[in-house]
Formats: structure tokens, C-alpha cells, sequence
């Protein structure tokens, strides 16, 4: 059985003192549910020594929420999966929606950042999903299917054990409108379809699949309960401690089996 895997995603917000602030009430909320579930947050890169200090050696890992393509050079603004890992970062999130939309990150760019990510050491939330306009043109499944073949291209099967895939349902980001229980879960069986002709029946079935549109503590419940399902990544929830926390009780609660961070 796959172990759950709950991530937060605080984009830009929070502050100096805020930051670890929010970690250290995330810690003492989830309590023992993050020896159950993998728990990560992906504070703004200017707070992840601080929020590194503050977790401290607890259960819940530290994530950035971008990673370059490169290995260094001349890259203003962009931060490497070296220095992510020097700093004690272990995840990254990749292909981010609002990355695509923001700053046009294409497919290929994804894809590149995914295989020096993992090249490098980092472990990867890799992101796929449609917009509004794409789903009422009935593209959705065809979209995300693009996404994810461009982005695992280059990636071999043994690595795809450190890539936990984020279906993000554009439409349902920031929004508070969430996909049904039933939508959430087409898709997800679609992905797992897909990596199934992608590399292998066995590696479809071992690959996480969580959800990114807008989960919360309200409607966890109801969207975890499906067992193709293994968990979220967590945007305006995650930055209220309690929240965060039941959503991740409600993932530990499927009792899954111990991983590694």
C-alpha cells in the first residue's frame, strides 16, 4: 500500500516572523499523524533556513516550491538543487500551475527541472492539470496526459519512486471550488492509466497521486476516501496549523505503512 503524502504549499505569503511561527504550530498540531504520512511544507525561499530551524528534527520536512534547471551560472533569481540541499530542503514542487501560467514555464522547462531535481538528490512533487477552458473543451485527460509524458521523458523508472504526482484541476486553485469526489478521482485513475503504458503496471500502482485543487478539512474526507487518492498539496489550508492538521489526520488515517522522507 502506498503511504499518504500531504504537502503544504504556502506560495507567497507569510513574513519573517511569521514563518516559523507557522512551522512551529504545524509541528504541534500534526503531532504523531506525521509518522503515518509523509508531511512537507514549501515555505517562500526566503524563510527556509528559519522554517528548517524550527522543524527542527520533528516528522514534517522542509520543500521548496521551484528549483532551476540549472546546475549554476549566470541565473539571476533562480536557486539549484544544490544549494536547495545545502540549505536541508529534500522536496521540490514542479510545473506548478501558476509557474506555468505566471511566468510561462513550458513543458520542456518542466521537464528539465524534474530530471535535475532528481539527477541532484531532490525528491519532487511534479504537477499536472487542466484549466477551466481546457475542461469544457473536453481536453482534460489529454492535457494532463501531455504534461505527464513530457515530463517523465527523460526519467527512468527507478527514479520515479522519489516523484509524488500532484493533480491540480486549474480551475479548482485558489478559487474555493473544489472538483467532486468523483472528478478527483477520474482523473486520478486516468494518471495511473497513463503511467502504466509510461513505464509499467507495477510502477503505475507504487507512484503517489495526491490531490491540488483547493483540498481543505471540510471536503478531505470525502476526496481521500478514494483509494487511488494518496493524499494533497495544500495551498490556502496549509497556512492555518489546524487545518493542515486534520487534513493530514485524515490521510494517516488510512494506515499505511512507514516511509522515508
Amino acid at each position: 500500500m502506498r503511504r499518504p503524502f500531504v504537502g503544504g504549499n504556502w506560495k507567497m505569503n507569510t513574513g519573517a516572523s511569521s514563518a516559523p511561527a507557522l512551522a512551529a504550530a504545524t509541528v504541534a498540531e500534526v503531532g504523531d499523524a506525521a509518522r503515518a504520512c509523509d508531511v512537507v511544507v514549501f515555505p517562500p525561499s526566503c524563510y527556509l533556513i528559519p522554517v528548517r530551524s524550527t522543524l527542527g528534527d520533528s516528522a514534517v520536512a522542509l520543500g521548496s516550491q521551484d528549483v532551476s534547471s540549472e546546475v549554476n551560472g549566470a541565473h539571476t533569481g533562480d536557486i539549484s538543487a544544490e544549494m536547495l540541499l545545502e540549505l536541508g530542503v529534500t522536496w521540490s514542487i514542479i510545473g506548478h500551475s501558476e509557474r506555468r501560467r505566471d511566468r510561462g514555464e513550458s513543458d520542456q522547462i518542466v521537464a528539465e527541472k524534474l530530471e535535475m531535481a532528481l539527477a541532484s538528490g531532490l525528491r519532487a512533487v511534479l504537477c499536472v492539470g487542466e484549466t477551466l477552458d481546457e475542461r469544457k473543451a473536453g481536453q482534460a485527460h489529454q492535457v494532463t496526459a501531455r504534461q505527464l509524458r513530457a515530463a517523465c521523458a527523460s526519467i527512468r523508472e527507478e527514479q520515479m519512486s522519489d516523484v509524488v504526482i500532484a493533480y491540480e484541476p486549474v480551475w479548482a486553485i485558489g478559487t474555493g471550488v473544489s472538483a467532486t469526489p468523483q472528478d478527483a478521482a477520474e482523473a486520478h485513475r486516468m494518471i495511473r492509466r497513463e503511467l502504466g503504458i509510461l513505464y509499467s503496471p507495477e510502477l503505475a500502482q507504487a507512484v503517489r497521486i495526491v490531490y491540488g485543487g483547493s483540498l481543505n478539512a471540510a471536503n478531505a474526507a470525502a476526496i481521500l476516501a478514494d483509494p487511488g487518492i494518496d493524499g494533497g498539496l495544500i495551498g490556502g489550508a496549509s497556512l492555518k496549523a489546524g487545518d493542515f492538521a486534520q487534513v493530514i489526520r485524515t490521510a494517516a488515517a488510512r494506515g499505511q505503512p512507514q516511509g522515508r522522507l
